[in-house]
């Protein structure tokens, strides 16, 4: 599934339209770090292990939707960790990530199961772009109207003004819709009163920003009645979405 971001480029969620799993595998936790930070921006969940053993466990409890794995860990061999990975996620995408740029540690890595291979140093926009092309061709992601939002079963159409959660449609006023958007537009961020008074009405209510809460009010008996709860509130620090568990 894909929508399309604040920033204008085009996200892919899972079919059960949560946001993509990725497995960030390497021992250098600088460079971990910053593929997580590139990988989150993509608007994907991440988790990260720093070695062969930690990332077995990991995957078995995060089920990722995809792995970016670098073929020399301090346990074992990349490939051995491939190996595991497979016994329990079969179908899984692997991008190898290596300072090794000889044909032949290719082809073994390829051989062994892995679907692409990136050499360091590499720039973070290549391996995001390689790993959208692998998840794209797993089928982890379907195709989506590039006008909607979508977090957990809730549906927001940009183009029609149409709103959903599950099978119900649900009727939001204009102020309503446009808090809702951007709380979408923002998924798992928190935004605060500022934020939200600045974005959906221009300008600043000063003492009046309890409007916001009122609102918020508004969307939950709306979004949340009888549902597990989308909208959260962050006390003093001000309100997120995420999927309703």
């Amino acid at each position: 599934m894909t929508t399309t971001s604040p920033q204008g480029r085009t996200e892919l969620l899972r079919p059960d339209r949560n946001p993509i799993r990725v497995l960030v595998v390497d021992d250098e936790a600088p460079l971990a770090e910053l593929l997580s930070m590139a990988l989150r921006y993509e608007g994907w969940e991440v988790r990260s292990a720093g070695d062969g053993a930690g990332a077995v466990r990991t995957a078995r409890d995060f089920r990722p939707d995809a792995v970016i794995l670098d073929v020399m860990l301090p346990d074992m061999d990349g490939l051995a960790v491939l190996g595991r990975l497979r016994r329990d996620l079969n179908d899984v995408p692997v991008l190898f990530l290596t300072a090794r740029d000889a044909v032949e540690d290719r082809i073994a890595g390829l051989t062994a199961g892995g679907d692409d291979y990136v050499t360091k140093p590499f720039s973070l926009e290549e391996v995001v772009a390689r790993l959208r092309g692998l998840i794209r061709r797993s089928g982890t992601a379907t195709a989506r109207s590039e006008s909607t939002l979508v977090v957990g079963d809730l549906v927001l159409d940009e183009d029609s003004h149409e709103v959903s959660r599950g099978e119900d449609s649900i009727h939001l006023t204009a102020t309503e819709f446009e808090l809702l958007r951007f709380l979408m537009r923002n998924p798992r961020r928190v935004l605060s009163k500022a934020q939200i008074l600045d974005r959906v009405w221009n300008y600043d209510f000063g003492g009046q920003a309890n409007v916001v809460e009122l609102y918020i009010s508004y969307l939950r008996k709306k979004i949340d009645a009888g549902r597990p709860p989308m909208i959260y509130t962050r006390r003093g620090a001000g309100y997120l979405i995420k999927p309703g568990e």
